[in-house]
């Protein structure tokens, strides 16, 4: 016969609930330890890590640019008067000296201003060796006026002491001996004038002397401008280095002012670097850098940082 067994639907219902529980509380304990554990830390091939103790030390900056090495020292030769171009003696990259000549000018006005210049220098000077001879003979002709006056006051001056002494005697009469010493005042009042117009004649031949000197002076020293400007005609490079351009062309005409060539002492070079802004930063004026040009590094020092706005980059010279 069949046995009816009694109903656990109600167990199974709560057994199920109480592993529903039981998993969800053990879920939220898993979760949680696991959100309170720290990151492991990563893994590396030990072939691939270089060890080493740390030590402390410089931290080496490092930036990258372009740049170009310049002369420091650079001239401009200019023009001081007004040609034209005949010959192109030396090309740039030429090595020159001071006295070379690089190119030539010619300036036909010049060269006539400058010959007629020569003759005012020769007609001054012909003019103030007359004007000198002049001037002696005068003074030669006042100095014998004034010798031959001085002699005739030294004669009446004999004459009435002459007479003094004998009018003593009573050999002279009163009136002679007062002739005499009237005589006497007389050439002697002569005399001193004589003398004061030989030094003043003196004192004028100086003074008509310096008047000539200060136009032949004046004269030579137009002569010597346009020497200097002729000379100039042959430009030359002004000191040692390197001839680096020549701005003209055989046949062309130039101005007083114009650039003509320009000559750099290679001996003094500096670094000009375009580094961009964003590294910039990290270059100081006065710490001692190096500069790795490929062919070898030198140490050199910041010496000026040119900000740029317009092309948003830094020049940097070393």
């Amino acid at each position: 016969m069949d046995i009816a067994r009694p109903s656990n639907a109600r167990q199974k219902r709560i057994r199920k609930a109480l592993y529903a529980v039981t998993g969800l509380v053990l879920v939220g304990l898993i979760t949680l330890g696991l959100s309170r554990l720290k990151p492991a830390a990563r893994s590396v091939d030990g072939a691939t890590v270089w060890r080493h103790t740390v030590k402390p030390g410089p931290v080496l900056r490092q930036v990258r640019g372009l740049g170009t090495l310049v002369p420091e020292d650079i001239r401009w030769i200019p023009s001081t008067t007004q040609g034209r171009v005949v010959r192109i003696i030396l090309r740039p990259g030429t090595s020159v000296r001071a006295n070379d000549v690089i190119l030539e000018l010619t300036n036909p006005q010049l060269e006539q201003e400058m010959h007629d210049v020569e003759l005012k220098v020769k007609a001054s000077e012909a003019t103030q060796a007359s004007l000198r001879v002049q001037l002696l003979n005068d003074q030669l002709q006042q100095r014998a006026s004034s010798a031959t006056i001085e002699a005739e006051y030294n004669k009446a001056k004999t004459t009435f002491e002459m007479k003094e002494a004998l009018a003593k005697d009573q050999l002279v009469s009163a009136l002679e001996l007062k002739q005499a010493k009237v005589d006497s005042e007389q050439l002697a009042i002569r005399a001193d004038i004589a003398r004061q117009q030989l030094a003043s004649a003196e004192e004028s031949m100086r003074a008509k002397l310096a008047v000539q000197q200060s136009d032949l002076d004046q004269v030579r020293a137009v002569l010597l401008l346009k020497q200097r400007q002729y000379d100039e005609l042959k430009v030359r490079a002004g000191f040692s280095g390197m001839l680096q351009l020549v701005q003209v062309e055989v046949g062309q005409q130039v101005g007083p002012g114009a650039n003509l060539v320009r000559v750099a002492n290679p001996g003094r070079l500096k670094a000009e670097l375009k580094i961009a802004e964003t590294q910039a930063k990290d270059i100081l004026i006065g710490p001692v850098e190096s500069i790795d040009t490929r062919v070898g590094v030198v140490d050199v020092r910041v010496i000026r940082i040119d900000q740029s706005v317009q092309i948003r980059t830094r020049n940097v010279v070393y």
